[in-house]
């Protein structure tokens, strides 16, 4: 099901404002590995690198991408997946980059014919892997980096979800917030992700 942070996580994620609504539907336990819990296998099959293409171990990739897709579609709002707007967070890498992976497009696609992808964000430049880097961007440096793809703001959304596999900090999600609070001043943004990173972990 999915689960509203709150006051009593809230902290948990230190970008995050309470006014923000993000929801998830697991907990990943970072350093613990894949066999942890099915979320973290989930996290850990979705993650995998593009450069593992054409290897018997990418269909675990492909499998999450389609059983994360499913799981959306069964605890969304039926009306919100008819009538909101998905926006993936961007990957780290840029889309001129050859290890681009479009993972989270992929989930939203998932979700059924009636989800309404929009692939609005991109980034200017390559940003730091989050899960394998002991350094994290602050929301602005996120922010900085992102641009609007232009021929994609019309129509105005109803509402928009911004989609990403993990929720750590909440910086990703409030630089993403941000530009788009920029170009769709009046519209709702809701987080929404697979699994939040329960506190402890890195």
């Amino acid at each position: 099901m999915l689960t509203k942070i709150d006051e009593l996580n809230l902290a948990d994620h230190y970008y995050l404002e309470p006014a923000d609504e993000c929801y998830f539907i697991g907990e990943y336990t970072a350093g613990r590995g894949y066999a942890h819990s099915a979320t973290n296998q989930l996290i850990y099959n979705l993650k995998k690198s593009v450069d593992r293409r054409g290897l018997a171990e990418y269909r675990f990739k492909e499998e999450a991408i389609a059983q994360a897709g499913y799981a959306l579609s069964q605890f969304l709002n039926p009306t919100f997946i008819q009538n909101g707007t998905f926006v993936p967070i961007p990957p780290s890498k840029s889309r001129d980059d050859p290890l681009y992976d479009d993972r989270i497009s992929r989930v939203i696609r998932s979700i059924g014919p009636h989800a309404e992808l929009r692939e609005i964000i991109y980034q200017r430049v390559n940003a730091p892997v989050t899960h394998l880097s002991q350094y994290r961007q602050n929301p602005n440096q996120i922010y900085e980096n992102y641009v609007i793809e232009g021929e994609l703001v019309r129509p105005l959304p109803n509402a928009i979800a911004v989609v990403d596999d993990v929720i750590t900090t909440g910086a990703h999600f409030k630089g993403a917030q941000k530009i788009l609070s920029e170009n769709f001043p009046d519209v709702k943004i809701y987080g929404l992700f697979l699994a939040r990173r329960v506190p402890g972990t890195e």
